[in-house]
């Protein structure tokens, strides 16, 4: 399986992960759901104001938050050409918002930015969290991704997802 990945930082926003950690990041979501097949994705770093107009525009809630995703395509769709990759969708992460956060729950900057990269994905994925059994299932899904990390800048142990209870 090869992963496309179309990254996008907007001026002045630095995220705290590089391109490699979020590839190898989507290539782990994409194997413990058992994609096999080729996929995009186009994940961009945009400012709080920036992603609070997305937030308003797509959600009805003109705020900053941590993480958008856009679904487009699904790898398991039998009408998807299967000699081309599947475009999975649109992550947009905030690392303004994102550090704030990693603050308020104690985390780093990077181990937030993580998890939110993989909320992301499994959103494309179909995944949500619009009950408490739906949350469940996808925070445990995250803590399992994300103790697979490993190398430099690893997480020690899992962060759990802090989205319980917020409307999706």
């Amino acid at each position: 399986m090869d992963v496309e990945l179309d990254l996008f930082c907007a001026d002045g926003v630095t995220p705290a992960i590089d391109n490699e950690e979020a590839q190898r990041l989507i290539r782990l979501v994409l194997e413990d759901r058992n994609v096999e097949r080729d996929c995009m994705v186009s994940l961009s770093f945009v400012s709080d104001d920036s992603i609070a107009e997305l937030n308003g525009t797509w959600r009805n809630n003109p705020h900053p938050t941590d993480v958008l995703s856009f679904e487009m395509e699904h790898p398991w769709d039998e009408d998807l050409a299967q000699d081309e990759p599947c475009e999975l969708g649109d992550i947009v992460i905030a690392p303004g918002f994102v550090a704030q956060q990693a603050t308020e729950f104690g985390t780093t900057e990077a181990d937030e930015t993580r998890l939110m990269l993989v909320h992301g994905m499994l959103h494309l994925l179909g995944f949500d969290h619009m009950n408490e059994a739906d949350a469940c299932e996808m925070q445990q899904i995250e803590d399992a991704i994300l103790a697979r990390m490993d190398g430099d800048g690893t997480l020690t142990e899992a962060i759990l997802t802090r989205h319980r209870g917020e409307e999706a």
